[in-house]
């Protein structure tokens, strides 16, 4: 793998809310490169802008100054349009809240983020067959949502995540709604498609007991880049 090739670039990023009269800087001149293959941890309390970045390198949202370079492509003055055939394409995002579809099984979930690219029926149900085996789900492919454990609902939602075979793996709070154990295990699952896929990986969390994982972590502090620690690859 190519060394020093970001996969990710921030410059001067601000993003701005209007509320009513007042003015919220949310980010405020933010820059920084996630390497093609890192495992990099997003922190800070509630109101540090974390969310806020999330939602920016995840072409969720644009910045109101700066640019974003999501694998060298400006994203920051995209269209919906175009923003949404990136996410589909090129970045898987697990959530605290799992995010699956009540009504559907465990495999026309991971199936869904397939369907939406167009690949035809029998590739689908072989792909998210496999990623469910993968994560022990082999029994449970045909249960839905609310027969499933916390810890089982989350490796369907990081199965579903892995489905298009994303280059960025965005991680939010992915594991709040989990015990500590559980929760212990779905981050083992992020550090093996890390290692063993080489796959980008930013994990956005409030939980300091989580940053052992990540090779750098990012402190932010009121909309700002409060300090870096940990070294680039």
């Amino acid at each position: 793998m190519k060394r020093g090739n970001p996969i990710l670039e921030l410059k001067n990023v601000w993003k701005t809310y209007e509320m009513g009269t007042v003015k919220v800087n949310a980010l405020k001149d933010v820059s920084l490169k996630i390497e093609r293959g890192e495992f990099v941890a997003v922190v800070g309390a509630s109101g540090s802008g974390k969310s806020t970045m999330m939602n920016i390198v995840g072409c969720l949202d644009i910045p109101t100054k700066g640019s974003v370079y999501l694998d060298n492509k400006d994203i920051s003055e995209m269209s919906e349009s175009n923003l949404s055939t990136i996410r589909g394409k090129k970045i898987g995002f697990i959530f605290q809240q799992f995010n699956l579809i009540p009504t559907l099984t465990a495999l026309e979930n991971v199936t869904l983020p397939l369907l939406f690219q167009n690949i035809p029926p029998a590739r689908r149900k072989h792909i998210a067959t496999e990623l469910l085996t993968k994560f022990g789900l082999k029994e449970r492919m045909t249960h839905k949502p609310a027969e499933l454990s916390g810890g089982q609902s989350q490796r369907v939602a990081i199965s579903r995540a892995l489905a298009n075979d994303p280059e960025l793996i965005l991680a939010d709070e992915p594991t709040g709604n989990l015990d500590s154990k559980t929760g212990e295990e779905v981050m083992k699952e992020l550090e093996n498609i890390h290692k063993r896929q080489g796959k980008t990986v930013v994990l956005v969390t409030h939980d300091l007991n989580l940053v052992h994982h990540a090779e750098r972590v990012i402190y932010l502090k009121d909309g700002m880049v409060e300090k870096i620690r940990g070294k680039k690859r």
